[in-house]
C-alpha cells in the first residue's frame, strides 16, 4: 500500500510538471497577489452559499467561481492556497493539512497551526501540495494555479472580498460539515459586538476614523472590506469615516483608495489606525515625519492607533477578534 502511494504521488507530481511547462510556454504574465496590495479585481460568477447534495451522498455540488465542483462530503485533507481564508478553517476547528508559510508565522493563529505544514508561498509549491494527498483545495480567482490544482484535487476558487466574512464562514461550514459550528462562531461574535457597540459609539461619537497605510507608490486609505480593523469600524460599530472615504473606498465597493500628501488632511479623521506597508523598499515612515502629518487633528489629540504591519490585514473569523480587542483597547477609555 505505502509503495502503491508513492507511485501515485511520483505519477501525479510528474503530470504536474508537465502542465507547469506546458503553462509556463503558453503565458509569462504574472498577476499581482490580491493578498498583498490592493488591485483591480476581474468580476466572476457568484458562489452558491447552499451546496446541493449529489445522489450518491458522497459529495456535494458547490458553484464556485470556477465552475461546480463536486466537494467530498467532510473533507479529511484540506490545503488552503490562500493565507486569508486559513483562519475561517482554524475557527470551525479544522486543522488543514497545508497552508501558505506566512500564516504559519501569524501571531492570531498561535498555538493553532502546530502540525501544519507549509505549502511555501501561494502558487508556489505544487510538488509539495502532491505530497500532502489534499482531498479538496481551497484557493483564489487570481491564483495562476487553479487548472493544476484541479488535476491533483477538487479544487475551490474563490474571488476575494466578494462575501462578508459571516457569509464565507458559513460557505466553508457546509463545505466541511462545520455549520454548526460555524453558526455558533457567528452568535458569540454578534453578542460581542451588541454588548460593545453602545461603549464605542458613546466613546467616539459623530467623530470620523481613518485607516491609512503609506507605501512606495504612495497612500492607502481602507474602507469596510480589506481587513485593518475596517470590517469592525466601519461594518460592525457604523463609526464615521471622512466623507472621501466614504465615497472612494466604501460606497464604490473597491475597499480603499490611493492618496497623495497633498490629500492627507481629508481623509485624516480624529481618529487613525495605521501601520507601514509591509515588505515595501521605500522609506514609508517619512510620511510620520512630515508637517502635514504631525499637523494632523488626530495626531496632536493623541488619537493615532498602530496597526500590526504584517498581519492587519487578515480578515478571516481569528484575525478579526484580535482586530475587535485592537479597537476596543483604542477606542474605549
Amino acid at each position: 500500500m505505502q509503495s502503491f502511494k508513492k507511485k501515485r504521488v511520483a505519477y501525479i507530481t510528474m503530470m504536474v510538471f508537465m502542465l507547469l511547462f506546458v503553462a509556463a510556454c503558453g503565458s509569462n504574465n504574472v498577476a499581482p497577489s490580491l493578498e498583498e496590495k490592493p488591485s483591480d479585481a476581474e468580476s466572476v460568477p457568484a458562489s452558491s452559499p447552499e451546496p446541493a447534495p449529489t445522489e450518491d451522498k458522497k459529495t456535494i455540488t458547490y458553484k464556485a467561481a470556477n465552475g461546480d465542483i463536486e466537494v467530498p462530503i467532510n473533507p479529511q485533507r484540506i490545503v488552503v492556497d490562500s493565507k486569508v481564508y486559513v483562519g475561517y478553517f482554524l475557527a470551525l476547528g479544522i486543522k488543514p493539512v497545508g497552508v501558505p508559510e506566512e500564516a504559519l508565522h501569524n501571531p492570531y493563529f498561535e498555538g493553532m497551526v502546530d502540525g501544519i505544514s507549509s505549502i511555501g508561498e501561494m502558487d508556489s509549491s505544487l510538488e509539495q501540495i502532491v505530497s500532502l494527498e489534499p482531498d479538496l483545495i481551497i484557493t483564489i480567482t487570481r491564483s495562476k494555479t487553479i487548472e493544476q490544482f484541479e488535476k491533483i484535487a477538487p479544487t475551490i476558487a474563490i474571488e476575494y472580498g466578494e462575501k462578508d466574512f459571516r457569509e464565507q464562514l458559513l460557505d466553508f461550514g457546509v463545505i466541511t460539515g462545520k455549520e454548526a459550528e460555524a453558526k455558533a462562531w457567528i452568535e458569540r461574535w454578534d453578542a460581542k459586538i451588541a454588548d460593545n457597540k453602545p461603549k464605542v459609539e458613546a466613546a467616539v461619537g459623530d467623530k470620523t476614523v481613518s485607516i491609512l497605510q503609506p507605501s512606495a507608490k504612495g497612500i492607502y486609505a481602507f474602507g469596510h472590506n480589506y481587513g485593518r480593523g475596517g470590517e469592525i469600524i466601519y461594518g460592525e460599530f457604523h463609526l464615521k469615516a471622512p466623507e472621501i472615504i466614504q465615497k472612494e473606498a466604501i460606497d464604490s465597493g473597491a475597499g480603499y483608495a490611493s492618496l497623495s500628501m497633498e490629500k492627507l488632511p481629508e481623509f485624516a479623521g480624529d481618529y487613525i489606525f495605521t501601520s507601514p506597508w509591509t515588505g515595501d523598499a521605500s522609506q514609508q515612515e517619512d510620511m510620520y515625519e512630515t508637517n502635514v502629518w504631525k499637523s494632523l487633528p488626530a495626531v496632536k489629540n493623541n488619537r493615532v492607533y498602530q496597526l500590526d504591519p504584517k498581519y492587519s490585514n487578515y480578515s478571516d473569523p481569528v484575525s478579526l477578534e484580535a482586530h475587535l480587542d485592537l479597537v476596543l483597547k483604542s477606542l474605549l477609555p
